[in-house]
């Protein structure tokens, strides 16, 4: 029991993976974020809108009128999702290709003058992997008890490590090739550098030979 709680207690600290946070952006702005994910992995962003009112010099929920789109690029550069949603709500991708994902959250409007707004604040929260399961639902639709509940939690939390342990050996891998080509180009130029000062060295002697000859020196 101890070993179980252990192999838990190691899942929940190792698969931490939820980003919490709000930021301002202006009329026309967009902001980014990366977030490495491996493969096969589900990814939920909850967000929530603010317009900024210069009546009362606070943020106040933004109309349904001003919406968001949200749009998700791929490692390799290609588009997961872009899609206009409301003022708030949640967006949903799942991942094909291991590594650094660009998110990218921008307003669907221009026309915040109407409202007197100046600036908006996003609350941006996003979920990977098992943090974006929703287990009180499960539970309710698979009518699973506690500990049958916690049993799945665990099974999905070790199938989340064994993602993030391929991930990083794919990291790993890319690493090494990287390091490897660096290493190749670096061989090269040097060789490439030797050639160039042997040629130099031989034609500066001819030359050398050459000039004292004229001169009648030897």
């Amino acid at each position: 029991m101890d070993r179980l709680f252990q192999i838990y207690l190691f899942a929940i600290i190792a698969v931490s993976s939820a980003l919490g946070l709000y930021f301002h952006i202006g009329e026309t702005e967009r902001k980014c974020f990366i977030e490495e994910i491996p493969d096969e992995t589900m990814v939920i962003g909850n967000y929530k809108t603010q317009l900024f009112d210069k009546n009362i010099n606070d943020f106040m929920p933004s109309s349904p009128m001003i919406g968001m789109h949200v749009e998700v690029k791929d490692p390799d550069g290609k588009l997961v999702m872009s899609k206009v949603y409301s003022s708030e709500g949640r967006f949903t991708f799942t991942s094909h290709t291991p590594g650094e994902h660009v998110i990218c959250l921008y307003s669907n409007s221009t026309k915040w003058s109407m409202f007197g707004a100046t600036k908006m604040r996003i609350h941006l929260d996003i979920e990977v992997g098992e943090h974006a399961n929703d287990y009180r639902q499960i539970a309710e639709k698979d009518k699973l008890t506690e500990l049958q509940l916690r049993v799945r939690q665990l099974l999905d939390q070790v199938e989340q490590i064994q993602k993030e342990q391929n991930y990083q050996r794919y990291r790993e891998e890319r690493f090494r090739q990287t390091s490897e080509s660096t290493n190749q180009r670096v061989l090269w130029w040097s060789i490439g550098q030797t050639c160039i000062l042997l040629v130099t060295g031989f034609w500066q002697m001819r030359h050398l030979k050459g000039f004292f000859e004229a001169k009648k020196l030897v």
